[in-house]
């Protein structure tokens, strides 16, 4: 007894001493010269770096053509004419508003199919302790690494064959072949970090396989959840590549491909409509990321804690 309360005290004066320490470590930053030099400019040009890029579309979105183009005389990082033309020409004149809705429909099936497959392949995986289970993981995470690049060309013989070219089903169809595997193995890590007797427990009451999925594993992966739907939705609402070759009608194109293609002709660039439709194209991403910023930062430093 005398030996454990011996031990007892060790470990809560190596903590004391611990916490002491940590915060003599970071003493220096009680100093307003070392916090703007450690923390305050590093941060500011972070945020200058990450930011500018959307500065700079706003001043081109609500700029004249003449201020466009005309350098002397005029500041560049000002707008001296703020004008809607190129918004009116964005949202009236092009087919904008089907791009952005063939987007958002595109995104939202591919990701809910994607979450869908993901999970039910990664809780095959990690929870039912079949005979080569690892291998299997393992070779859907290295498909993840085969370039989208030199796919498109298999892919859009068999999209022409089942005739589903020019429609949203092709993309819906083909962006889970890169989704799946990413999100697969994100969620593996997620449902190993799971203890098993909650599973065992539940097993013993008389749930089935599905509720334990549905009622226990998924609630406690929530942040897994997300992350992969963040994951997912950024990346199909930001694909280019296929969906260039598989859309070929206007009114069928998404906005990174249409704002592109129909805003640019032959060397005359429509710089203040296009920098709209990025701006407002950028807009659906940054709102997801700033709803679920928290869930996502926790699904990157750990998952469900035993």
């Amino acid at each position: 007894m005398t030996d454990a309360l011996a031990q007892a005290a060790a470990d809560s004066d190596a903590k004391a001493v611990a916490a002491i320490r940590e915060r003599e470590g970071m003493s220096y930053l009680q100093t307003v010269r070392y916090r703007v030099a450690v923390v305050y400019l590093p941060l500011g040009l972070f945020l200058f770096i990450l930011l500018f890029p959307f500065y700079w579309m706003t001043l081109a979105t609500f700029k004249s053509n003449r201020e466009l183009h005309m350098y002397k005389g005029w500041s560049a990082m000002l707008i001296h004419e703020p004008t809607l033309d190129n918004i009116k020409k964005l949202l009236f004149d092009t087919d904008y508003p089907s791009w952005i809705w063939n987007t958002m429909v595109i995104t939202v099936s591919a990701t809910v199919l994607s979450i869908f497959c993901a999970v039910c392949a990664a809780y095959a995986i990690e929870r039912l302790r079949y005979r080569g289970a690892r291998y299997v993981g393992m070779a859907i995470f290295l498909a993840y690494l085969v370039p989208p690049s030199i796919l498109f060309i298999p892919l859009y013989t068999m999209l022409s064959t089942l005739e589903l070219l020019d429609s949203p089903l092709s993309l819906i169809f083909t962006y889970p072949t890169f989704l799946i595997p990413f999100c697969t193995w994100l969620f593996m890590g997620y449902f190993r970090s799971i203890p098993y007797e909650l599973e065992e427990c539940a097993l013993i009451d008389g749930a089935s396989r599905v509720q334990i999925l549905l009622k226990v594993v998924l609630p406690l992966a929530v942040p897994g959840l997300i992350s992969a739907a963040i994951f997912a939705f950024t990346l199909s609402w930001n694909e280019y590549l296929y969906a260039l070759v598989f859309l070929n009608s206007s009114e069928a194109k998404t906005a990174p491909v249409g704002v592109v293609t129909e805003l640019i002709e032959a060397d005359v660039y429509h710089w203040g409509s296009l920098m709209a439709g990025a701006l407002l194209g950028s807009l659906p991403v940054a709102i997801l990321y700033s709803f679920f910023v928290e869930h996502y930062v926790s699904s990157l430093t750990g998952a469900v804690k035993e």
